[in-house]
């Protein structure tokens, strides 16, 4: 048995990490410039920010830097820029394997990461980024009309996470203002409401 399947976290984070990929492998040539959920984002826009997300998890964890060392391409990479180049999916596949590996070190939840907020548990910072791999999954499928229908293990622990700070995240930028769940929504209908989106 190894360190993702005895762990929840981690297994929660690589199933994330897989839901995501699944459809990024699922884009169409003719799809990478269409809409999505997210103001102004393209399916492209869209992968490349998911893509940037995992490339920051080898040096904050692994490397244990800091965010802001990161922030001007300090780590190999141009947060702000475009990160696919020529072949999206193996750049998006490249850094979801770099970033899987590093949260399952051995110890690499233990940790405290330094990010842009304040020094962070890593387990944290794990949790968050599978909240936000599921919830940009159902921003893409719906981008490329995939199936939006989101694990139901998955709804259950983004809404665990995000309940306690909810209220905030429209404050970050990050998030639009919640949306109110038609009467009756289900679980996955409440989570995406919570975080902005009208399904």
């Amino acid at each position: 048995m190894n360190t993702t399947d005895s762990n929840p976290l981690l297994s929660r984070h690589s199933d994330a990490l897989a839901l995501f990929g699944g459809h990024v492998h699922a884009v169409r040539e003719d799809q990478w410039q269409a809409s999505t959920p997210c103001t102004d984002w393209s399916v492209r826009d869209l992968v490349n920010h998911l893509t940037v997300e995992q490339l920051w998890v080898p040096p904050l964890v692994t490397e244990r830097r800091a965010i802001d060392e990161g922030a001007d391409g300090g780590f190999g990479f141009d947060p702000e820029g475009d990160v696919l180049g020529d072949d999206p999916v193996a750049a998006w596949d490249r850094a979801a394997t770099a970033a899987r590996e590093a949260f399952a070190a051995p110890g690499a939840l233990d940790r405290t990461v330094h990010l842009s907020y304040g020094e962070t548990p890593c387990a944290a910072y794990c949790a968050q980024m599978v909240v936000d791999l599921v919830v940009h999954a159902w921003d893409l499928a719906r981008g490329i009309g995939a199936d939006e229908r989101l694990p139901a293990d998955l709804v259950d622990f983004a809404v665990r996470e995000v309940g306690p700070y909810s209220a905030e995240l429209e404050k970050s930028g990050l998030f639009a203002a919640p949306v109110e769940p038609s009467p009756g929504a289900d679980v996955q209908t409440k989570l995406l409401a919570l975080l902005g989106r009208r399904v």
